[in-house]
């Protein structure tokens, strides 16, 4: 019996446990604790998922109006990749987003999560983002020989105008991404549904959130594994079903699929034939 199965079992009260709506998080998660047990990774007991649980509930009250079942999916999600969720590491975030009429919890990957996530990319040396201000000393060129100088400057660094993010692989190859602070607006207000939210990181951590777009973008041609695409397949989106792994289950979420994603994946095998 899937955990879908089992969950509906329970809640037509054909099991031990019936869930009702007006149970709090705390409950139903030890009254599913042996379908969220299956889903779980080695290193995360039911007991510390409960424990993130609460602890992104007391940081983000308003995910407790949030439908139970996308909150259960979002924080295995966070789970299953080892981010914590809704801390100030910065790793992961459970944002209450309203979908097709109704409140539910979407999971996003954080700057320092995506970090985390390419350093298990054994190929992978260095992989870093930074901001440009109009008062740095900021030069790059593509091409043949490529070229990139950043010199912050010491003090009255101005307002942020460029984002860059850079990957070196261990056999010497590597490529960067450089964008302007519109063109990420405009990536942002076109592909992160939670742009304009008041719970969102764009709004709170917006230098990080622009960081790890210019790394998604930059990863395209990096010597990554293929699962590290499906596992940011799971970024900003919305998931009602447990499932031992969560990548395989359907967004709910109304949205448009980011290229860069299909891209990741599409070049995930490429590897140093893409490196500059």
């Amino acid at each position: 019996m899937g955990v879908k199965d089992a969950l509906t079992e329970k809640v037509e009260g054909k099991g031990a446990v019936k869930l009702t709506k007006s149970m709090s998080i705390a409950d139903m998660i030890k009254a599913m604790e042996p379908e969220i047990k299956k889903a779980l990774p080695q290193v995360i007991t039911p007991e510390r998922f409960t424990r993130m649980a609460l602890s992104a509930l007391n940081t983000t009250p308003k995910l407790a109006e949030c439908s139970q079942m996308s909150f259960l999916g979002a924080l295995m999600n966070a789970a299953q990749l080892g981010l914590e969720p809704n801390t100030p590491l910065g790793q992961a975030y459970l944002i209450p987003y309203r979908n097709k009429g109704k409140l539910e919890c979407q999971f996003q990957i954080g700057y320092k999560g995506l970090i985390d996530m390419v350093y298990r990319n054994d190929n992978i040396q260095t992989v870093q983002a930074q901001c440009v201000y109009e008062n740095d000393v900021f030069e790059y060129e593509f091409g043949l020989e490529p070229k990139l100088v950043h010199k912050p400057a010491v003090k009255d660094r101005g307002e942020l105008i460029l984002v860059y993010a850079l990957w070196k692989a261990k056999n010497g190859g590597y490529g960067f991404e450089v964008m302007s602070k519109e063109d990420i607006d405009l990536h942002a207000r076109k592909f992160s549904q939670s742009f304009g939210s008041s719970f969102s990181p764009w709004k709170t951590n917006y230098e990080e959130m622009a960081k790890k777009t210019a790394i998604k973008k930059c990863l395209k041609y990096a010597p990554i594994k293929s699962d590290f695409a499906m596992q940011v397949s799971n970024d900003e989106s919305i998931k009602s079903e447990l499932s031992v792994d969560m990548s395989e289950v359907v967004n709910e979420q109304e949205t448009v699929v980011e290229a860069d994603y299909k891209e990741v994946t599409e070049n995930s095998e490429a590897e140093s034939s893409q490196t500059v």
